[in-house]
Order: C-alpha cells, then structure tokens, then sequence
C-alpha cells in the first residue's frame, strides 16, 4: 500500500497534523530512523490493519508516533514514546482517551525485545509493521545504527558488531518474536537466517552497505 493509498483512508486533517508535527520529528534521528523508515512502518501497518479488519487510523497513529521517543535515547524509547502519545492532548481531536491510551500501549509494546506479548492488536501490528525482515535491509539498518552509535569502530570491528547484532536479534533464540498467527515476516526472517548461515554472501552486503554508508556520511 502506497502513501497515495493510506492519504485516502485517514482524515485529512489527522494526516495533515502527523505529516507536519510528527514525522519531521524523525530526522534528528540516526540513519536507520530517519522519516523513510516512519513512513514505511506507517504503510505496513495500515496494510495489516486493513487485512485484519482493525481500525486503520487508530494503527496509522501508533506507527507514526512508535520511535518518536528516540529523542530521549534508544535504551527506553519505546516508554518514552508513549509518554509522548499520551502528553499529546491534540490527538483528543480525533480520538478518545480510551483510544489514545490505546496507541500509547501499541507503541510502548512494539519494541522487538519485549519479553512479554503485545497488550493490544495494535501492538502486535506495530511490532510486525517496524520488523521489515528483509535481508539487504537488515544489515543495512545494522551498519547505519553502529556507525551513528559506535563511529570509533573500524570496518573490522562493525563488521563483528554486525554478526553479534543478527544472532542476538534473529537467528534461532533470538529476542525478536513475531506476534501474529500468519505474521509476513515469518518467510522473510527463514530467509534471513540462511543468509547468516551464509557468511560470504552475508560479507558482500555488509560492505555494500558499508561503502555506501560511509561514503554518504562524508562532508
């Protein structure tokens, strides 16, 4: 579903507050966060909600506001964006306070290393919407958070960082659940794990995403 699509389906004037007050709130992030990765979660979130029968700008909220506490660093951003969700007394004019303390929930519940389940439906879209397990995308996202985050680390060293991160996260035992019964990124994360498995072809995107990243990154 494309932005053309989601515009259709939610208020205008909803949209329009997401669009100028929310969004541009991404690009003091690092590369991996940045207004893109927002928009992209917002697309796979209200693509699920459609399919599940789910109110779709009660998901369209939740994923527009689910990193936006990366303000206050990562280690708790997940609290501190629902914090912002429910501090933000504009969103009463589109939504019930039940409701926002809804999307709080969905945005507090979407972190990947959440030890318990989702509280809400919308947590469990959230969660899916912001995993896009796609491979090249992974290391990529990788690279850009440890150069942002770790920049005294040489090409050697984020490279280790890399592996360790993939295994912690995805590889069999790793923190990351998948909340829905047909969730789509069980396909995409079988294919992960084999390309980790697969050290050569996994070293060829690392420095792809490597070179472009720091070449992107000079002044």
């Amino acid at each position: 579903m494309n932005r053309k699509t989601i515009i259709m389906e939610i208020r205008e004037d909803l949209k329009k507050y997401i669009e100028t007050e929310i969004i541009p709130r991404y690009d003091a992030f690092d590369r991996a966060h940045r207004r893109d990765h927002a928009f992209k979660v917002i697309a796979r979130a209200v693509d699920m909600a459609t399919r599940l029968g789910e109110d779709i700008e009660t998901a369209y909220t939740a994923a527009a506001y689910h990193d936006t506490g990366l303000a206050e660093g990562r280690e708790r951003h997940h609290e501190a964006s629902g914090r912002i969700v429910r501090s933000d007394d504009n969103l009463r004019r589109w939504f019930s306070d039940e409701a926002v303390e809804t999307i709080a929930c969905a945005v507090e519940d979407h972190r990947a290393s959440a030890p318990h389940p989702p509280r809400t439906i919308y947590g469990c879209i959230v969660a899916e919407a912001d995993r896009a397990i796609d491979p090249e995308t992974i290391v990529r996202r990788t690279v850009q958070y440890g150069l942002a985050n770790h920049p005294e680390l040489g090409r050697e060293d984020q490279w280790e960082r890399t592996i360790a991160h993939l295994h912690d996260k995805y590889g069999e035992g790793g923190y990351l659940h998948l909340w829905l019964e047909e969730s789509p990124n069980a396909e995409p994360l079988k294919r992960l794990r084999r390309l980790m498995h697969d050290t050569e072809r996994l070293r060829t995107i690392f420095e792809e995403a490597y070179n472009a990243e720091t070449t992107a990154c000079k002044p």
